[in-house]
């Protein structure tokens, strides 16, 4: 799996995340992957669909609610993950503990489908689509 950590969870996560996962997956921060200058939603989105066989750790749920950006991300052949506020609202340990949790059917999700938008919950390995 490749996973994009987006700049609603801080850098660490998304390093922490790709030497957990070293060798086996590829997790990058987006500023790791784009650098630190400001760059449009529709820009990182569009740039992982040409490259292909993405999913996106997002803490931003305008682009699975406004219908432009939500279009361009099913069109980018993108598989999505969005915490939901309640757990974004956790101290960072139980949020990385929270998505250690949901990463085997994160796993799954992507394998197995190239393109959705799922909820993350407060509790249980199962994933809403959104």
């Amino acid at each position: 799996m490749k996973l994009l950590v987006d700049n609603m969870f801080p850098q660490r996560l998304g390093r922490g995340l790709g030497h957990l996962f070293s060798g086996v997956h590829h997790v990058e921060h987006i500023k790791d992957k784009f650098g630190t200058g400001s760059l449009t939603d529709e820009e990182w989105i569009t740039r992982l669909g040409q490259e292909g066989g993405w999913a996106v750790l997002s803490g931003d749920r305008r682009i699975v609610s406004k219908r432009p950006s939500r279009e361009l991300f099913l069109r980018s052949n993108l598989v999505g993950f969005f915490p939901l506020p309640a757990v974004l609202d956790l101290p960072f340990a139980k949020q990385t503990a929270r998505i250690l949790n949901v990463w085997a059917t994160m796993e799954t999700l992507t394998a197995s489908t190239d393109r959705g938008c799922y909820a993350i919950g407060i509790t249980g390995a199962k994933l809403q689509g959104l």
